[in-house]
């Protein structure tokens, strides 16, 4: 169950990632920062339930700058 967790959100980060390669997506648009927002958040869980320190710090600060930049974006 875990893997499936584990791919999960590392797909939404790299569809994310590989749109904006694309152009298909703005680095700055709602949909990227939330697809790296939610698929961080999900990675996350994966690292802490695995006790996985470095990726859990790694996550952790994917997730915040995410959300910073979601609400950034929110304020105009």
């Amino acid at each position: 169950m875990d893997q499936i967790f584990q791919v999960a959100g590392a797909a939404l980060i790299l569809v994310a990632f590989i749109a904006a390669q694309r152009d298909a997506m703005s680095t700055h648009s709602v949909v990227y920062l939330t697809l790296n927002l939610v698929g961080s958040l999900v990675l996350t869980g994966v690292a802490l339930h695995g006790k996985d320190w470095g990726f859990l710090l790694l996550e952790i600060v994917w997730a915040a700058v995410s959300a910073w930049s979601l609400w950034q974006l929110s304020r105009g």
